[in-house]
């Protein structure tokens, strides 16, 4: 089993529901995005960490620290999610047996839970692993290097989901260890901020 595990956090989207590029918007007093880069800093079992960007990448870079993550740009990330994930799974292919994937909006994702879907994987009984809070699935998704060829077709704004249905998958209870919530609209800042 090839150890190493990359890390890959998906935030190349425009936020047209946000109404402005959301990972800079302020949360917390830092910018959205760097929540998820800091919780992926933050998990021991990693190695490499990338993430994708694409819209207003410029003025991403510019204003959020990466926490040592190495910036990807997709340059199709119009095209959707799917654009994001095969950008990021092209950067790690070759260094990596495993991928753990998390998205940019999510800011209570946490380094207890991508190590809790880590220490579940067993590429002989599962190609995925997939975080799930109260029942209900999520980020994390881990995906090992048999998954990593097929995530090249796939197209849309639907991420792995399509891959992950014909997977080996398996779920891993993360509750207690933060939560994947989105914030997709303004109004989810205030609230929380």
């Amino acid at each position: 089993m090839d150890t190493t595990i990359g890390g890959l956090i998906l935030a190349a989207g425009e936020a047209r529901r946000f109404g402005s590029p959301k990972q800079l918007a302020l949360h917390r007093g830092r910018p959205l995005l760097e929540h998820a880069l800091a919780a992926m800093a933050a998990a021991p079992a990693l190695g490499m960490r990338v993430v994708v960007l694409g819209a207003g990448a410029d003025a991403i870079l510019a204003a959020v620290d990466l926490h040592g993550a190495q910036p990807v740009i997709a340059p199709d990330w119009a095209d959707g999610q799917s654009a994001s994930l095969r950008a990021g799974v092209a950067a790690l292919a070759d260094r990596a047996g495993a991928i753990v994937i998390t998205l940019g909006d999510q800011p209570n994702i946490s380094a207890e839970a991508i190590d809790t879907v880590i220490g579940a994987r067993d590429p002989r009984e599962a190609d995925a692993l997939r975080a799930t809070y109260s029942g209900r699935p999520g980020h994390p998704v881990l995906l090992e290097r048999s998954l990593f060829a097929a995530s090249e077709s796939l197209h849309g704004d639907q991420g792995a989901r399509d891959l992950l249905a014909r997977a080996r998958l398996r779920l891993v209870p993360c509750d207690g260890r933060g939560d994947d919530t989105d914030i997709d609209l303004r109004q989810q800042i205030r609230i929380w901020a």
